[in-house]
């Protein structure tokens, strides 16, 4: 077996503890009845926010991202007429007032003692960029592709490929 396809074979095997971010109180974390003013604020800084029912419990119910706030940014106009069930999520039109009116409810987690490779197919099929790091229902970090990049790279230097 060649150098590197050992060094990524190793990689894979590694947990998602070994390479999360654990370091929760530095995640862009808001409760579900935030107001939008604040989710505006934070994702001026982030791309995505974490959405718990209280930072007491952690408990993840959902997530934000630039997307998603830039469909209730969008002036809505519907016409008298509309086919299917419109998205009528707006700033606008005051239907989107908390987190909880514009945060998406279906959360793609994984789980500290998942293996980095199945970590990585959930995030290609499902066209992700990150991953919450949840246990009992509680985020305890998160795994992002840049992390896994950086770490894969770091390897690489401790054992050069060539």
């Amino acid at each position: 077996m060649a150098k590197s396809d050992k060094l990524i074979a190793e990689f894979y095997e590694l947990k998602v503890e070994q390479l999360m971010d654990k370091r929760v109180w530095d995640l862009p974390i808001i409760e579900e009845n935030d107001s939008i003013l604040h989710v505006l604020n934070i994702l001026g800084a982030r791309n995505h926010i974490w959405v718990v029912k209280s930072k007491k419990t952690n408990e993840l119910v959902g997530v934000i991202t630039e997307h998603d706030v830039l469909s209730i940014l969008a002036p809505k106009d519907f016409p008298s007429y509309v086919f299917g069930m419109p998205d009528i999520r707006s700033i606008q039109h005051g239907t989107a007032n908390t987190a909880k009116d514009i945060m998406c409810h279906k959360i793609i987690t994984c789980s500290p003692d998942e293996k980095i490779v199945d970590a990585l197919m959930k995030m290609i099929k499902n066209r992700l960029r990150r991953l919450p790091v949840v246990k009992d229902n509680k985020i305890m970090g998160e795994l992002t592709l840049n992390q896994l990049i950086r770490k894969y790279y770091a390897a690489t230097q401790y054992h050069p490929i060539v």
